[in-house]
């Protein structure tokens, strides 16, 4: 018997490394602007809450103005809808999680700030061997994580109540959200932060590999 019936997972950074393909696609962007570009380690801290912040962070201050940032924007939109699936590959031993889920009846569900249309696109073609119960992605009509708007929609789409999910994610947003929502915050250790950060922002354990979450599936 489990003690939880659904799992929440975010996607960049927890189910696929997306990490280098934004990192390239942004640099290509400042580039052209005859901005100075950054290394991949550095969009660790860029990315997680949507396009327009990770080019807000990326831009010197002195680029931050609101032409330069509807226009990278933009750019930044064009040139990752070509580039995205250049690197992005799903992390070592998610499919074997995915799949141990499915085989034990768990709901499995998807949540990002990445682009709707985009986030299913990245889903159906990275991971197409799983039937996720609901993805779901930024919408204009749904608040963005951290607010609880979207994971409270999906537990209604999955008919459970909030306090049955597992969240699986990476950053500090993902942490705010679940705790918002109600679910059991997971933070993973293979992703774009610090256990350090998860842990401020409400984890309540860490996973130090994908398969670790199976422990936490069991009655105890």
């Amino acid at each position: 018997m489990t003690l939880y019936k659904s799992v929440l997972f975010d996607l960049d950074g927890t189910l696929v490394d997306s990490l280098t393909d934004l990192a390239d696609s942004m640099n290509r962007v400042l580039t052209r602007q005859g901005l100075p570009c950054h290394p991949v380690q550095a969009y660790r801290y860029f990315v997680g809450d949507g396009i327009t912040n990770l080019v807000q962070r990326a831009l010197p201050i002195e680029a931050r103005k609101q032409d330069i940032i509807e226009g990278c924007v933009r750019q930044m939109r064009q040139e990752y809808a070509l580039h995205w699936a250049d690197t992005t590959r799903p992390y070592p031993g998610i499919a074997e999680l995915l799949d141990t889920l499915t085989s034990l009846g768990i709901q499995i569900a998807i949540l990002s700030n990445k682009p709707d249309a985009l986030t299913q696109k990245v889903v159906r073609t990275l991971l197409p061997r799983w039937n996720f119960d609901a993805v779901a992605g930024a919408r204009e009509t749904i608040p963005r994580k951290p607010d609880p708007a979207g994971a409270f929609r999906i537990a209604k789409l999955l008919h459970r109540d909030p306090a049955d999910f597992l969240y699986v994610g990476d950053t500090n947003t993902d942490m705010q959200t679940a705790r918002a929502a109600g679910m059991f915050a997971i933070g993973v250790l293979w992703g774009f932060r610090t256990a350090d950060e998860l842990q401020k922002n409400g984890a309540q354990t860490l996973l130090g590999a994908p398969l670790d979450l199976c422990s936490l599936l069991e009655q105890p």
